[in-house]
């Protein structure tokens, strides 16, 4: 072959090779166009259907934040006899069952939101027991206790309250 039949062989290739890698590229564009766009209203549809059932978790948790403050959780729980142990034992009991109970809320909250959830349960757990290490001889006076106790300071209920409402407006 000379070199004037490679520059022609050259030339009749080079359109061929021109199309067909713009031919390429076009065909790669729409394929990762059309699977972004699968991915997209699958996120969309996969998103509907679990909206509903994070707003429900989201619910139970403030719901559980607010059975669980001092206030509520005092008014609430009743002592049984007049032994302040017995009742604090009672009080903390019922924090634990209360959260034993939303515990598979867990998968549906973010991790940071769960441990502001637990950091609360832990914090009023501490004030009830702070207030069961006074001198306080009876059930019902550890229950003035542990009001008074909260009164001046911020309810970690509330605390984690705000934190949820925060996520959930993030959720718009």
């Amino acid at each position: 072959m000379t070199g004037d039949q490679i520059f022609q062989l050259f030339a009749y290739l080079l359109p061929s090779v021109v199309t067909g890698a713009i031919a390429f590229y076009f065909f790669r564009m729409h394929t990762n166009n059309e699977e972004g766009r699968r991915r997209f209203l699958l996120h969309k549809d996969s998103q509907a259907s679990t909206l509903p059932i994070r707003l429900q978790a989201y619910e139970r948790m403030a719901l559980f934040l607010e059975r669980i403050s001092i206030p509520s959780l005092v008014l609430r729980v009743k002592p049984n006899s007049s032994d302040k142990t017995a009742y604090e034992n009672l009080l903390i009991k019922s924090i634990e069952n209360e959260f034993e109970h939303n515990l598979s809320q867990q998968i549906y909250l973010t991790d940071e939101l769960w441990n502001v959830i637990k950091a609360a349960k832990s914090a009023t757990i501490q004030m009830i027991r702070k207030a069961g290490m006074s001198e306080t001889d009876s059930a019902d006076k550890l229950r003035e206790d542990v009001l008074t106790e909260t009164m001046d300071k911020q309810n970690p209920s509330a605390t984690a309250l705000a934190f949820v409402k925060k996520e959930i407006a993030e959720l718009w």
